[in-house]
């Protein structure tokens, strides 16, 4: 940007939308960054933000949800969760470096490179379908075990599918859904584990974005507009969790398959038309 040009905003109205849009998306196993990405831009009106402004947005969008979604924990599973083997502290901290460590050291060494050639429409319509594939497996998976019975190998495999979610369409929440069942632990069990590990992650991938949008530099501006999108994001989440609690949300995944593809054809219809 040159001096002469116009500083990046952000409006209110703008921030307050995709915060709303953010919340319920990062509930559900449907990618809430890309739908953060793709719905402005089929609706025909893209980001217009420059890199380190859109990282700073990304930032608050991810930072409100992330607060919501520790109220939300602290009242459906108060006491249950990941890594409790032998109710030790060590195994719990055994558990959390697996579970953190593979998404936070494929986000240091890949986060770029994937933004870079992996950061359009048809690359997300591409994760979208394959999430959705993985969704429909997963959903038909059997499994018995309980989120108490998790343990270090469990959270590791539950780290290398939130590592996958750096691609763009794949979803967090899909991911370890999907990883959780594979390892054999009942849907409602599987649902518990994803959302018990995802908050962590979420943790560590907001501060590693906010010290990159740090490093950046941000147009004056923004701050109204990220504060808004933040508490936007918040107030959603925890509206949605209350609409749409836990038994409904891990009862199939099939209909989030089902739409996450839809979503992914409306994306291909449009770049047809763009490119005809």
């Amino acid at each position: 940007m040159s001096p002469a040009d116009p500083p990046p905003q952000l409006s209110l109205t703008r921030a307050v939308a995709l915060g709303l849009l953010h919340g319920p998306a990062e509930l559900l196993p449907v990618s809430s960054s890309a739908h953060v990405g793709l719905v402005p831009w089929l609706l025909g009106r893209p980001s217009r933000l420059g890199p380190g402004e859109q990282k700073a947005l990304e930032v608050a969008l991810h930072a409100g949800s992330g607060a919501g979604l520790l109220l939300i924990l602290a009242r459906e599973c108060p006491g249950r969760g990941l890594g409790r083997p032998g109710r030790r502290g060590r195994a719990q901290l055994v558990a959390l470096a697996a579970t953190v460590g593979p998404p936070a050291a494929a986000g240091l060494l890949l986060q770029g490179p994937i933004e870079r050639r992996l950061g359009t429409p048809a690359a997300t319509a591409g994760g979208l379908l394959a999430g959705s594939v993985a969704l429909v497996w997963a959903d038909r998976a059997p499994g018995r075990r309980a989120a108490p019975e998790a343990g270090a190998v469990d959270a590791l495999w539950l780290g290398l599918a939130q590592a996958c979610a750096l691609s763009p369409g794949v979803s967090r929440l899909g991911a370890t859904l999907c990883a959780a069942r594979a390892r054999g632990f009942a849907p409602e069990q599987a649902g518990t584990l994803a959302r018990g590990s995802a908050l962590p992650v979420i943790a560590a991938a907001a501060s590693l974005q906010a010290v990159q949008a740090a490093r950046g530099g941000l147009g004056p501006g923004l701050a109204r507009g990220l504060a808004a999108g933040a508490a936007a994001a918040l107030l959603s989440t925890l509206a949605a969790a209350r609409l749409w609690p836990p038994a409904r949300r891990d009862r199939a995944l099939w209909p989030y398959a089902l739409y996450r593809a839809g979503l992914a054809l409306l994306v291909v219809r449009r770049l047809r038309e763009d490119g005809g």
